[in-house]
């Protein structure tokens, strides 16, 4: 695909990989609109590039959803590309027992629902475009699961299932649909989960995530495994019990 002249909509935008694909994009020649449920978060990111539109939106919520939907449409008739990049992790220990059943239910309205609906709202849009994408990032973790983290792993499992998917669905049309597959990443996001697992390998940068997506969407390379994710998902296929293993010591 081509990686100027887009208009493209990155949730969870202002921090982590999201806000490092808006600078690489930006820098590529295209008009970005990146949202999150922080204010402030969204204003420093303005503040460091001032080239991109903000719009703060709880993706947890479905009206909010709907809303970023039509203020997009309103404001940005081009945007051809989603990017459904937003995402929270929590540590679950179902063996202590959980009091609250909602428990994991923002990990799933965030990282599964929010994709699913955003995409369900843009791609009647997106197929009116002459060339038009949608960007999932899912993890490594999606093919060998962290225990500690049950509901986060199993969302990213299910964000393959979804983009394998709509990708069939929508061979013959003009949207692209492409996973980014990271690893390890120096995020807010894997912090929490890296502190109290006291993991000290803190991950790739997400400028690293940055370079090898647009690096590979250019390729149109749909399944874009960076770094120990490739080494993951071989694993899961050739030595499935034996990874599994090791990463959950």
């Amino acid at each position: 695909m081509k990686l100027n002249g887009n208009t493209i909509l990155i949730t969870g935008g202002a921090t982590g990989i999201g806000f490092a694909l808006a600078q690489a994009f930006v820098k590529e020649g295209n008009n970005v609109i990146i949202c999150g449920r922080r204010e402030q978060k969204l204003k420093e990111a303005k503040s460091k590039l001032p080239e991109i539109h903000t719009r703060v939106c709880d993706l947890s919520k479905e009206k909010e959803r709907e809303a970023l939907y039509n203020w997009v449409k309103s404001n940005f008739k081009d945007l051809n590309i989603l990017v459904n990049n937003a995402g929270i992790q929590r540590m679950i220990d179902f063996k202590k027992g959980i009091s609250n059943l909602s428990v994991g239910e923002n990990e799933i309205d965030i990282n599964l629902k929010a994709p699913i609906h955003l995409s369900a709202y843009f791609i009647p849009d997106l197929l009116k475009q002459k060339e038009s994408a949608i960007i999932n990032v899912s993890s490594g973790l999606a093919f060998v699961p962290i225990a500690a983290m049950p509901v986060y792993c199993a969302t990213k499992a299910a964000m393959h299932s979804f983009s394998v998917s709509i990708r069939h669905q929508l061979r013959d049309t003009s949207i692209k649909v492409f996973e980014v597959i990271p690893p390890t990443v120096d995020t807010e996001l894997d912090k929490g989960a890296r502190d109290e697992r006291g993991q000290e390998d803190k991950g790739i940068p997400p400028s690293e995530v940055a370079k090898a997506t647009l690096k590979a969407l250019e390729k149109n390379e749909y399944e874009i495994e960076i770094g120990m994710a490739q080494y993951l998902r071989m694993e899961a296929r050739n030595n499935p019990e034996q990874i599994f293993q090791r990463i959950n010591q």
